[in-house]
């Protein structure tokens, strides 16, 4: 029990070193970019005299790894700081962020539902019509950028069906108006990586299943339902789970590209507002939130798999 616990804690301290050294590239790479946020905030007409006040008053006249530490230091406490233009981004990201993780947990659920049906009967059942379906299909919509799925919905379900929207309105607390614009930005997320989960299920069954002690499970007459519910998907969820929870990552950034094309009110306008601005403090909040979010699902995962590891034979 101590060895797992130092393990896993190295795992954490590991993990949490990647994220602190993807927010000082944040740093660095806004820094390269042309201009700066106290140009992008006062516009072209600003005289050199009034940009080089607005770069002091950001404190973009400091050393780079001193700017990053102040940051950093305030962001560990829970303070992300302002933006450029003043704003708290403590403030933007609890009015954004809980659109976009609505979103993305919704685009995660239809991504198991869809990858564990079709993966098992894929599985089970290699020879039958969805099966035959699936194959081509799964490579297909893996292929496809999500920008290109949320085009074909919209184009199929919005312009010659009329059955969703394919603009996103919010009601007073900034949320969807109605349930039905969040299907089309939710499928749009889930399908792409449905595609490439229901391989990986149907791949960890199929392994799973060639292990001795199914056979010996089938011999003595237990039921195919028994069978994968207790001697198959218990070793197959370790490869599901970790699949699944590198998916977050790619729903979390492919989330913000959706929210463009379906006007969804998350924070793909923030962040790309953000970078044009070059407004590095919230470019790196975004990035620590979403981070920080899909380092707890990976732990996550890492735990299911350490419990399921425990009770192989």
């Amino acid at each position: 029990m101590v060895v797992e616990l130092i393990a896993f804690t190295g795992v954490v301290a590991r993990r949490v070193g990647l994220l602190i050294t993807l927010l000082a590239v944040v740093f660095v790479v806004i820094d390269l970019l042309p201009g700066n946020a106290a140009r992008a905030v006062l516009g072209r007409d600003a005289s050199p005299d009034q940009v080089a006040a607005k770069e002091h008053e950001l404190g973009l006249d400091r050393p780079l790894p001193v700017r990053f530490w102040d940051w950093f230091s305030g962001a560990a406490t829970g303070d992300f700081g302002v933006t450029a233009r003043g704003r708290s981004v403590n403030e933007l990201l609890a009015a954004k962020f809980p659109q976009t993780l609505l979103l993305a947990s919704i685009a995660l659920l239809a991504t198991i539902v869809i990858a564990l049906l079709l993966g098992a009967w894929w599985a089970a059942r290699p020879g039958s019509l969805v099966a035959r379906i699936v194959q081509p299909g799964s490579a297909f919509v893996i292929a496809v950028p999500e920008f290109v799925v949320a085009t074909l919905l919209v184009m199929v379900f919005s312009l010659w069906l009329d059955w969703l929207p394919a603009v996103t309105f919010t009601d007073r607390a900034g949320y969807p108006a109605s349930a039905q614009m969040l299907i089309l930005p939710a499928l749009a997320l889930a399908i792409p990586q449905a595609g490439w989960n229901l391989r990986v299920v149907r791949s960890a069954l199929i392994d799973a299943a060639a292990a001795p002690h199914v056979d010996s499970a089938i011999l003595n007459g237990l039921s195919e339902r028994t069978v994968l519910i207790r001697h198959v998907l218990p070793f197959a969820l370790p490869t599901i789970a970790m699949s699944l929870a590198t998916s977050v990552g790619t729903l979390f950034g492919g989330a913000l590209v959706v929210e463009t094309i379906f006007n969804y009110p998350g924070m793909g306008a923030m962040v790309a507002g953000s970078v044009s601005d070059r407004d590095t403090a919230l470019v790196a909040a975004v990035v620590a939130l979403t981070g920080t979010t899909i380092m707890c699902i990976l732990l996550l995962a890492d735990a299911i798999r350490a419990w399921s590891n425990r009770g192989r034979p």
